[in-house]
């Protein structure tokens, strides 16, 4: 897919709300030295495009009971049921990412589970009636580094690159 066409004042507001997403369009407005309905007008451009997906709270699992993270590898019985297992996934709460990927699993998923009993329970109860072949499941002490990816020029592309 072709990067989108983003000027440095799309860059400059990219930046500013990915490092604070509860700044107030007028103080990006102010840092970007142009008015506040240009902000408003820009969020949603690149939110029509497809490159803001909303804002959100972020919860910490821990905090809130699930002191257990886990990724799970999985292996499907019958590989032509992606979508079904995928949609099945989608119903799972602790199931918090799923990806295709190659290599050694049909499908990845990171999970959150109150503890490692539960986690049990939700690789036995939940997740073998999918049709599993095989799991493989890794758990996580700590997460060392959570962050989203930067806003950078190399990652938006230069503005002489999309000219």
């Amino acid at each position: 897919m072709a990067n989108p066409k983003l000027d440095q004042l799309d860059k400059r507001i990219l930046k500013l709300i990915a490092d604070d997403a509860r700044i107030p369009f007028l103080e990006v407005a102010r840092a970007c030295n142009v008015s506040g309905a240009a902000i408003h007008q820009r969020i949603q451009k690149l939110t029509s495009m497809g490159i803001l997906k909303g804002s959100q709270f972020i919860i910490d699992p821990e905090k809130v009971g699930y002191e257990t993270c886990a990724f799970i590898g999985l292996n499907l019985k019958n590989p032509e049921s992606f979508d079904e297992v995928v949609e099945r996934l989608k119903e799972i709460p602790e199931v918090v990412e799923c990806h295709y990927t190659t290599g050694d699993y049909d499908l990845f998923i990171k999970i959150y589970a109150a503890n490692n009993h539960h986690l049990l329970t939700i690789i036995h109860d939940k997740l073998q009636p999918l049709g599993l072949a095989r799991s493989e499941s890794i758990i996580s002490f700590h997460s060392a580094i959570d962050r989203q990816l930067p806003v950078t020029d190399l990652a938006l592309g230069s503005d002489e690159e999309q000219e």
